[in-house]
């Protein structure tokens, strides 16, 4: 303010008036003192309205106040509210130097003072222009900000702070019978802060939950608190609240009370499965979708939300542990029934490509997962047959389109676009759906492709690089035979595989382990020429074969259909050389030989009276037969018991069989009991833990330098000696390297953080 006088003060002199300076130099001539109102001519100022008195430039305090005057009362009209607001907690500010003063008398006073005294009076004024706080307000310390007044924060803000006895109190009023729909909104409120109070982005920040911000949850016991109270008892309080009666097929949001809870049960299923997106506990995932489970009732208005919540279940349902996906696949069954109409086409279409996109890589860990998601899988087509035949016919085709350009165009992209596990799930499970839905006539006119599909794929590549797939193709189609009572010609496709040079070629390598075909689609030369593929090719042949000939060991026509098989065997058996087959091919010859004898004897008593167009009159005889157990059909239920055996030790050895397989695996340090290991002469082995036969196959994590294999090496060079006593050097060596495989395997534990790892079931 004083440089802005001194501005105005200099204009003014910069450009008097000149007939006033005339008038001043008349008056030094006849020695009259110039007047100070003579002197000082200033321009007006800008923010002067025209009117206003002035005096040194400046707008008087009379002309300030009626301005001011002017505002407070225009405010009156333009926002009331404000104004009503101002009247009840500032008065003053109304009243603001309202009381009219003498300012000629002052300003005179004001001139005959010095430039100093002027300039105070200047600063003076410009300060009461302003609202002045009232001296009550107390100014916080800098140790104020570090500390959290729950009774300030809560008076300021309205936040209230979730407490064990306030969730004890909720959880009587929940479990009332005359529940209020009061309540049941502050425990979703509740449940709403407990999200935001460990997400990253606070929640929704209070966008999406009206009064979000109402309760504040601090701690780990309130949040498992808060969580618990709505995983428990919400749904039965809802239920109540609702007015359902038992055994009512009435649905929920058609009940009269639905309004009143339908705007929070959308703000609280949003928060769910955003809470269910966010963990990675299985243990706690499982009690969710237990409790997404019992909602699936109130899903059914939301329709966008219930496509999220099956978006989601569909990515646990193909990528979860194994109860998850359980759980999972329940919720999505329950939800989608209920709303079928709408949601089976999302539905079915979104299960199928993440089946397909997870059944790239088969493996003998993987394969539980993917059978798993294929029988679930045809459950959910079964649901309605007429929706799932334009799915079937539209997924088929696209099978079929890719086998053409396979055949067409010859080359490697194409032929990879075919012989692909994804491509051989595929037939599995659209064998599996026709074989589930073999009485009903819907889905019957698809088994003609599908077969037509599967045996292109078999003739594609008929060499002997892709017999494993080749099985797995003949296995498809006898089991889509069995189900649905149709005849395949599978017998020239298994009998195929005995001519081959390849396979009647002698072996030149020796296999250590035996060769499995599970999950396996392609050889290479390597395993061609080992023994344990000609081993693992005559068991895949006499399975196939006997299988399929004791399903159709009850037709007849099993005589006349054995005639070429028979042939073929009788054949390979002139020429083999091998013991072992020729001994499991010749037990497999006589009872086929001995179930067609006995089908004759049937054929020819007298009983059999019908004529061979009679399909009801076939098929009631062939009934019968089948409940009369021929040879060839008890031969086979003795078979498959050992045959079953021998696949659930091969189930229990995983870790054996993954080796053939490259799988890699995480190694586990055995438990010390302290009791000492003795090998099989008595003697107290040094290092009973496998890690020294398996240290180069299996993953290392962390940094492991040479000298750590060198340490492996001694130790077992060590153990080899029968007189190892001074090996018990290598022992402190051992120890030191353990803790940090340890450590590693914590670390890589330690990468999913789990944001709810507080919540203890076991606490509940």
């Amino acid at each position: 303010m004083k440089l802005a006088t001194k501005k105005v003060k200099t204009l003014g002199k910069s450009k008097p008036d000149l007939s006033k300076k005339k008038a001043a130099k008349d008056a030094l001539r006849k020695g009259k003192p110039q007047t100070s109102s003579e002197s000082k001519v200033l321009p007006r100022n800008p923010k002067q309205k025209v009117g206003e008195p002035v005096r040194n430039g400046k707008p008087t305090k009379q002309g300030f106040k009626k301005s001011r005057k002017e505002e407070l009362e225009g405010l009156k009209d333009i926002d009331p509210e404000f104004y009503d607001f101002l009247k009840k907690n500032d008065k003053k500010l109304l009243d603001f130097n309202l009381l009219d003063t003498d300012d000629d008398e002052e300003g005179d006073e004001k001139d005959k003072e010095d430039t100093g005294t002027k300039e105070s009076e200047d600063d003076e004024d410009d300060e009461e222009k302003y609202h002045k706080p009232s001296e009550d307000l107390e100014v916080a310390s800098d140790e104020s900000d570090f500390e959290i007044d729950e009774e300030d924060d809560a008076a300021a803000g309205g936040i209230q702070k979730i407490t064990l006895n306030l969730l004890h109190q909720w959880e009587q009023q929940l479990g009332q019978a005359n529940i209020s729909i009061d309540i049941v909104r502050k425990v979703i409120q509740a449940f709403n802060s407990a999200l935001a109070s460990i997400s990253a982005d606070g929640a929704d920040g209070g966008e999406n939950q009206p009064n979000a911000a109402a309760f504040k949850v601090v701690g780990a016991a309130a949040f498992n608190g808060v969580i618990q109270l709505c995983v428990i008892h919400l749904q039965p309080a809802i239920i109540r609240l609702l007015g359902v009666r038992p055994n009512s097929s009435l649905p929920l949001h058609k009940h009269k009370k639905w309004v009143k809870v339908r705007g929070c049960l959308r703000y609280y299923l949003t928060d769910l499965i955003r809470l269910v997106e966010q963990v990675s506990s299985p243990n706690i995932l499982g009690v969710l979708l237990k409790h997404l489970h019992q909602m699936a009732g109130m899903v059914v208005p939301f329709s966008a939300l219930g496509k999220t919540i099956l978006k989601r279940l569909v990515v646990l349902w193909s990528t979860g542990d194994e109860t998850v996906r359980v759980l999972a696949f329940l919720c999505i069954l329950k939800i989608t029934r209920k709303q079928q109409a709408t949601m089976l086409n999302h539905v079915l279409k979104a299960m199928y490509l993440a089946y397909v996109r997870n059944s790239k890589f088969v493996s003998p860990n993987t394969l539980p997962g993917i059978n798993f998601m294929r029988r679930s899988l045809v459950e959910m087509f079964a649901l309605d047959l007429n929706v799932s035949y334009q799915h079937a016919f539209l997924y088929i085709r696209q099978l079929a389109i890719h086998l053409r350009n396979a055949v067409i165009l010859k080359k490697k992209d194409s032929f990879q676009a075919v012989y692909n596990w994804q491509f051989i799930n595929s037939l599995r499970l659209w064998a599996d759906l026709l074989g589930a839905s073999a009485n009903k006539p819907q889905l019957q006119p698809l088994i003609y492709p599908l077969v037509t599909i599967a045996t292109g794929v078999i003739r594609l590549i008929p060499t002997a690089q892709y017999f494993p797939l080749r099985f797995h193709c003949l296995q498809t189609l006898i089991s889509l035979a069995k189900e649905t009572n149709t005849y395949v010609p599978v017998l020239p496709l298994i009998v195929e595989v005995l001519k081959s040079n390849t396979f009647n070629r002698k072996h030149s390598a020796v296999s250590m382990k035996p060769v499995q075909f599970t999950c396996v689609l392609r050889l290479n030369k390597g395993q061609l020429a080992e023994n344990g593929f000609r081993d693992e090719v005559i068991e895949q042949v006499c399975g196939l074969l006997l299988e399929y000939l004791a399903h159709e060991s009850a037709s007849l026509a099993f005589s006349d259909l054995v005639v070429p098989t028979v042939m073929a065997i009788k054949t390979y058996l002139k020429e083999c050389r091998n013991a072992n087959y020729a001994r499991k091919l010749k037990q497999l010859l006589e009872k086929i030989q001995e179930s067609g004898r006995f089908i004759e004897q049937q054929r020819s008593k007298s009983s059999v009276t019908f004529d061979i167009k009679d399909a009801q009159a076939v098929a009631a005889w062939e009934q019968q037969l089948r409940l009369k157990r021929t040879p060839l059909d008890v031969y086979y239920s003795s078979w498959l018991k050992t045959h079953e055996t021998k696949k659930r030790r091969q189930a229990a050895q995983t870790d054996e069989i993954n080796a053939d397989y490259d799988v890699p695996k995480l190694k586990k340090l055995p438990v010390k009991t302290g009791v000492p290991v003795r090998n099989e002469n008595g003697e107290v082995e040094l290092f009973p833990s496998d890690s020294e036969d398996e240290g180069n196959d299996g993953l290392h994590f962390g940094s492991d330098d040479d000298d750590d294999g060198d340490v492996h090496k001694e130790e077992e060079v060590e153990v080899e000696q029968p007189k190892a006593k001074k090996a018990k050097k290598a022992k402190p060596e051992k120890q030191n390297h353990r803790p940090a495989i340890v450590e590693d395997d914590y670390d890589e534990a330690g990468g999913a953080v789990d944001i709810v790892k507080d919540l203890d079931l076991n606490e509940w």
